[in-house]
């Protein structure tokens, strides 16, 4: 198969992550595929490191660097905290799930944003996916259109969206977003909590209907693209509350 004409653009603010997956050779070709379309770094979220021979014999040699410098990281979130802009990929649809898009409408939405901010692409285990909490830590899910059967394999799925946002970037319309203060994951997270804690407190969250609140809260402030300032707004709003609301019931010695 003839190569593209035009290069890749070298993305080192671009990550792979890859979720536990099963099998070392995945991790390896998915290193490949990172260092053939210029991805900076290959993380994984596993509970131990995999065997490195299996994982660099199908990394070839020229990747071997993505393999050696692997950061393993116990949970998703973690392994997300760096991050600005985090694509989920799953093959699964649900009520409660962001609006669902192809890789290639999703880097074209990604590509303005990955010239100057950290940016991840996810990936679940080979036989279930991204759990909702993992989805739930990114601003974008990607599905791959299939005929029927709704599985790919692992480096596959890693291939299409490493291939659709190298070819996003190249597009001559693409205008990069010079902004660099966009909030981290880790910094989105601790918003959240603090708007999770502030919802419970004034009854608006109970337990039936929290999950289905919070996913809808995280909906729409991914798609307001919140800058780290305004994050940091927000949990101060949240703080004061919290305050308040405490020192209100000491005062009344209410519970």
């Amino acid at each position: 198969m003839a190569a593209e004409s035009r290069h890749p653009r070298h993305l080192p603010g671009t990550a792979i992550i890859l979720v536990g997956p099963r099998y070392p050779e995945n991790i390896g070709a998915a290193a490949r595929i990172a260092f053939n379309f210029g991805l900076g770094q290959l993380i994984l979220v596993a509970a131990e490191r995999p065997d490195e021979e299996r994982m660099l014999k199908m990394a070839t040699h020229k990747a071997a660097h993505f393999i050696r410098d692997m950061m393993v990281y116990e949970d998703a979130a973690e392994a997300a905290a760096p991050f600005q802009f985090i694509v989920g990929t799953t093959a699964r649809r649900g009520r409660q799930r962001v609006l669902e898009q192809s890789p290639r409408e999703v880097m074209a939405r990604l590509a303005p944003l990955a010239a100057n901010n950290r940016t991840a692409l996810m990936f679940g285990p080979e036989n279930t996916g991204l759990t909702n909490r993992e989805l739930d830590l990114c601003q974008f899910t990607s599905t791959i259109p299939t005929a029927d059967f709704s599985s790919l394999n692992l480096a596959q799925a890693v291939a299409i969206h490493c291939y659709e946002l190298a070819m996003a970037m190249n597009q001559p319309a693409v205008q990069a977003d010079r902004t660099t203060e966009y909030a981290s994951s880790h910094q989105l997270e601790g918003m959240y909590r603090h708007i999770e804690e502030v919802l419970a407190q004034t009854t608006f969250l109970g337990e039936f209907n929290r999950t289905y609140w919070m996913r809808n809260i995280r909906q729409f402030l991914s798609r307001v693209q919140l800058k780290e300032k305004e994050a940091s707004m927000i949990r101060g709003v949240c703080r004061k509350f919290l305050w308040y609301e405490g020192s209100r019931k000491q005062e009344t010695g209410d519970r």
